[in-house]
């Protein structure tokens, strides 16, 4: 019986000369009457396919023929070592089965012109017109769909390495809350059983209650934030990789920061290379990140170097992406933002006991225009300093009982930060909008497929 290989394998040389059996999916067609020219894809990568009918017999060759662009084929065949062939090789097909056949009153719609879209600037959209969009579920198919997914892959990969090796444990929170982390405007309410509930916005609050039994826990999961904003780095629907430590300061949290980051772009080279490379991203950009320190500036530096670029903002203000980007257009490698004014942020950031107009916080900014990947910092630990501050924002205790518990049952200083896993991708990847690294983007204008 024939082996069954993967495509990948025999590019790089592990069957020449065997007669193996491939499994996958048409890519492209063309060829004559006697001779057909088929490129296979699998997961692992693409091969030229040769039928010859003299040698493969006419019922075989019309099949290999009838064979449309995404119809699922085993071919048998022998490996031929070909330096004209794309990748080297190419198969000499012995036999054919047509597994699942395309009807030609339908045929695959993501095709040359469908993919070749270009934006009002004249800049390319991978995967961004309406019809790709609509079209989700096959454009995941293309090559440079398929890429994203290995290197989004890689990345969630190095996540889980890198807390795991620094003795974190994992820990999964509800997705249904009753209260807000990030602020009420941005959040999906949901009908729960007569009450109303919420789409979770983070797993912090969940993550503190624990806290004293883990000390050191992180999650990789799902959160909401019902934000109109149309940026390229915003999704309505987004994977938050977080962590939360006990006995820790802003420091070491930040230190953990970089930590993961330049971890996950480690991996991304030592794993992804080829596939980096062959969305033509920098790989010394991405070598930068992963080998270099990530400077620190503070909040009030980084007013004052807008202000003296032209930007009209004023202390106090949140920093938002528009900000952000001109901020880090100079950026060599990721900046820490940290030490923002406490009006800036809720009543779970702890005050500088230096200078209480300011908070133990941090944002870290990635350079190329990408802005926030992580937003963290110290909590507010004690009992009688929460209910201050909820007091000062004026929001109700009720919903945060829970929380306040935690604090009065033996509160420790403590931190943590959450990561846009999706924007680390991008920026890493150097995709032009967040939603090509996510299989099927959620944002303000799209809930389908």
């Amino acid at each position: 019986m024939t082996k069954t290989v993967w495509i990948g394998d025999v590019q790089d040389g592990l069957h020449d000369g065997q007669t193996v059996e491939l499994k996958g999916w048409v890519k492209r067609t063309r060829g004559s009457n006697k001779m057909r020219f088929i490129v296979l894809r699998d997961s692992t990568g693409d091969i030229q396919c040769v039928g010859k009918k003299d040698t493969i017999g006419e019922p075989a060759f019309e099949a290999l023929k009838e064979a449309l662009i995404e119809s699922s084929v085993i071919l048998n065949g022998t490996v031929n070592v070909d330096e004209r062939s794309p990748g080297g090789h190419e198969l000499v097909v012995e036999t054919v089965e047509i597994v699942g056949p395309v009807d030609p009153e339908r045929p695959f719609p993501i095709n040359k012109e469908a993919l070749d879209v270009v934006d009002e600037d004249g800049e390319p959209m991978p995967g961004g017109s309406e019809f790709l969009l609509n079209h989700r579920h096959l454009y995941l198919r293309t090559s440079r769909m398929t890429t994203m997914l290995k290197l989004r892959s890689s990345a969630f990969g190095a996540i889980h390495n890198y807390f795991r090796n620094e003795d974190f444990i994992e820990y999964q929170a509800p997705n249904f809350v009753a209260g807000a982390v990030e602020g009420g405007s941005t959040l999906f309410e949901v009908p729960y059983f007569g009450e109303t509930a919420y789409l979770t916005q983070s797993w912090q609050l969940y993550a503190e209650a624990a806290m004293p039994a883990l000390e050191r826990l992180y999650t990789i999961a799902p959160s909401f934030r019902a934000e109109e904003s149309r940026t390229r780095r915003h999704l309505t629907e987004f994977w938050h990789a977080e962590m939360e430590m006990a006995w820790a300061s802003n420091d070491e949290i930040m230190a953990h920061g970089e930590g993961v980051v330049r971890h996950i772009a480690r991996t991304l080279l030592d794993e992804r290379e080829a596939e980096l490379a062959s969305i033509d991203r920098d790989l010394d950009l991405v070598a930068r990140y992963a080998d270099n320190p990530y400077p620190r500036m503070r909040y009030d530096e980084a007013v004052e170097t807008l202000q003296g670029m032209g930007v009209d903002v004023k202390w106090g203000d949140d920093l938002d992406y528009s900000k952000e980007k001109v901020l880090t257009q100079d950026f060599d490698v990721p900046h820490f933002l940290t030490h923002y004014p406490k009006i800036a942020k809720p009543f779970y950031h702890r005050v500088d006991t230096e200078d209480e107009k300011y908070v133990l916080c941090h944002d870290l900014l990635a350079p190329e225009g990408y802005g926030e990947i992580i937003g963290g910092g110290e909590r507010t630990w004690s009992e009688e300093e929460i209910l201050r501050r909820l007091d000062e924002e004026g929001t109700p205790h009720e919903p945060y009982q829970f929380y306040i518990d935690t604090r009065a049952y033996g509160g420790v200083p403590h931190g943590g930060f959450g990561l846009g896993v999706d924007r680390v991708v991008s920026w890493l990847s150097g995709a032009s909008h967040i939603r090509e690294v996510i299989p099927f983007p959620r944002t303000s204008r799209r809930v389908t497929p």
